[in-house]
């Protein structure tokens, strides 16, 4: 069995929640669109190579690549609990 190793954000989940609200405008894409990206991507297990992965492959800077690694484990973890 797989387990997914985790990290720890580096800022408060108030932090966190105003990078995600901005994610969409600086970006261009729904958050609905990073995690279908995800989901298609290389299966990387830590969380810093996904968000390496993310701002590499897209572009994108450190913090957005942060905040959608972490809402799309928080959006994963909340479907398998409920």
């Amino acid at each position: 069995m797989k387990r997914e190793a985790k990290m720890g954000l580096n800022h408060s989940e108030e932090t966190h929640q105003r990078l995600v609200e901005k994610v969409p405008r600086c970006t261009g894409r729904e958050m609905a669109e990073w995690f279908s990206l995800m989901n298609d991507g290389p299966s990387f297990l830590r969380f810093d190579d996904r968000v390496r992965w993310l701002s590499s492959e897209y572009a994108l800077a450190h913090g957005h690549a942060t905040a959608i690694v972490h809402e799309y484990d928080l959006v994963k973890a909340h479907r398998r609990m409920g």
